[in-house]
């Protein structure tokens, strides 16, 4: 496939984005389910619920723009999740399985910061009626950072470290 408009690579970057989501909404209960910390658990419960509501909004969007939700599938993503659950069941201990799952976890939110920044860049350029939930989605992934930064410095790594 050959695209050949700045519109075109929005929308298939947008569905790309949008199979992020459903592929992180389908895992997400695995990794909340591997972690031990009840405010970790809480913090991904909490972001799992923005992702289900995002992922509709996004999907709502393409639809509107007349893109097929789902054409695209992003094969990153498949490889970060795994990569994850593996991390997560190679470490012993409820601690440092915490602390495993959270830096998988962030590598994954800054991929999607990365991805979901240009997307926000891209529907202002083509003044996109619903860039403000690109924005929101990029506040929402960088706030769920900042988030795990904070349990991981406070609460989960003092208590994985020797």
């Amino acid at each position: 496939m050959k695209i050949t408009d700045f519109r075109e690579m929005y929308q298939t970057e947008l569905q790309e984005a949008r199979s992020v989501d459903r592929q992180l909404i389908e895992a997400f209960p695995r990794l909340i389910e591997a972690a031990s910390d009840p405010d970790l658990k809480d913090a991904l419960e909490a972001h799992l619920g923005a992702m289900r509501l995002r992922a509709d909004q996004v999907e709502d969007s393409l639809t509107r723009q007349g893109a097929d939700p789902g054409a695209h599938k992003d094969q990153s993503m498949r490889t970060m999740i795994a990569e994850a659950e593996k991390w997560v069941d190679m470490l012993e201990g409820p601690a440092l399985r915490d602390a495993g799952l959270i830096a998988s976890i962030q590598r994954i939110l800054h991929y999607e910061i990365a991805d979901w920044g240009t997307l926000a860049t891209w529907a202002k350029q083509l003044a996109d009626p619903d860039m403000t939930i690109m924005h929101e989605i990029v506040d929402q992934k960088k706030a769920a950072d900042d988030t795990l930064t904070g349990l991981a410095k406070r609460e989960v790594n003092p208590e994985a470290a020797p």
